[in-house]
């Protein structure tokens, strides 16, 4: 499974639908995830791929993590893999 695949996944997971429903211009909102299961993602995301995500719950305009759409999250996180490398 592909770096985006599994995101998508879990993106999905955390919305409670089908992998399929989840586009790459999907937002968080568009999904019907709130802040609560943004966080959640978050997390996830962290333990499924060991990073830290630079992203601050409490104040997640002001992060530098970019969570506008999902393409935006994956390359997010393909951009921390490959800085972990």
């Amino acid at each position: 499974m592909s770096v985006q695949e599994k995101i998508i996944a879990i993106i999905a997971e955390q919305a409670v639908l089908e992998t399929s429903d989840v586009t790459l211009a999907s937002t968080l909102e568009d999904l019907g995830i709130d802040s609560l299961g943004l966080v959640e993602s978050i997390f996830a995301i962290e333990e499924e791929f060991d990073i830290s995500v630079p992203f601050n719950a409490n104040q997640p305009l002001e992060s530098d993590f970019d969570i506008s759409s999902v393409a935006a999250i994956i390359s997010g996180i393909e951009q921390l893999l490959s800085e972990q490398k």
